[in-house]
C-alpha cells in the first residue's frame, strides 16, 4: 500500500468492511431474534439453574440471542423434563415448547436420551451440558427457518382484517324481484 494515496486507503478499509458486513447478513444464523426462556418444568432449583446457564452457554455460542423472562422477545421457550428407567437405563425426556410473540405455539421441540443418572436430581454438568447444546441446535434451527418470516406482531389478525362481502345485483333479464345473481 504504499503508493496507495490516503482516500484509496480509506475506500480499501471501506470496502473490506462492508464485505465483511455481507458476509454475516447472508449466514443464516438465528442472530437479532430475541428469545425468553420462561421456565423449565420437572426439575428442582439447582438443575433448573444449572441447566439455564448451559443453555445460555449454548446460545451464545450459536449466536441465540437469549434475553430474560420479563423482556420483550419474538420467541418464548417453556421446557419440561422428565426421567424414566427401563430395563436398568434411565432416559432424560424433554420437551421445549416455542411460543409467538401472540403466544402461540410455534414449534414443539421433543426428545429423549440416555443419562448416567437415576434421577433429575443427580444430573451431572457433562449431561446438561449435552442435553443444552442438542436443545439449542434444535431451537437455533427453528429459528434460522423463521428468520425469513414476519414476527406474529407484524402482521395483522384476522379480526383487523376487513370483512368483504358480496354484492346483490339482479341477475340479467330475470324478474328483478325473484331472482339475483352475486358478483
Amino acid at each position: 500500500m504504499t503508493g496507495m494515496t490516503r482516500a484509496g486507503r480509506l475506500a480499501a478499509i471501506m470496502l473490506t468492511a462492508a464485505l465483511g458486513a455481507c458476509q454475516s447478513s447472508f449466514s443464516g444464523s438465528p442472530e437479532g431474534i430475541p428469545v425468553a426462556l420462561e421456565s423449565i418444568d420437572g426439575a428442582p432449583a439447582p438443575i433448573r439453574t444449572a441447566l439455564a446457564d448451559e443453555l445460555a452457554n449454548a446460545a451464545t455460542d450459536r449466536k441465540v440471542e437469549l434475553v430474560g423472562a420479563t423482556a420483550e422477545a419474538r420467541y418464548r421457550v417453556r421446557g419440561y423434563l422428565s426421567t424414566s428407567t427401563e430395563d436398568g437405563e434411565t432416559r432424560l425426556a424433554y420437551v421445549w415448547d416455542v411460543f409467538d410473540s401472540q403466544k402461540r405455539r410455534a414449534k414443539r421441540l421433543e426428545g429423549s436420551r440416555p443419562v448416567p443418572a437415576s434421577s433429575i436430581s443427580s444430573l451431572d454438568k457433562e449431561a446438561l451440558a449435552k442435553l443444552a447444546q442438542a436443545s439449542m441446535d434444535e431451537i437455533a434451527r427453528f429459528l434460522s427457518a423463521s428468520k425469513s418470516e414476519p414476527a406474529a406482531s407484524d402482521v395483522p389478525a384476522m379480526a383487523d382484517a376487513p370483512l368483504q362481502t358480496a354484492e346483490a345485483q339482479p341477475a340479467a333479464g330475470e324478474d328483478d324481484e325473484n331472482k339475483v345473481a352475486m358478483q
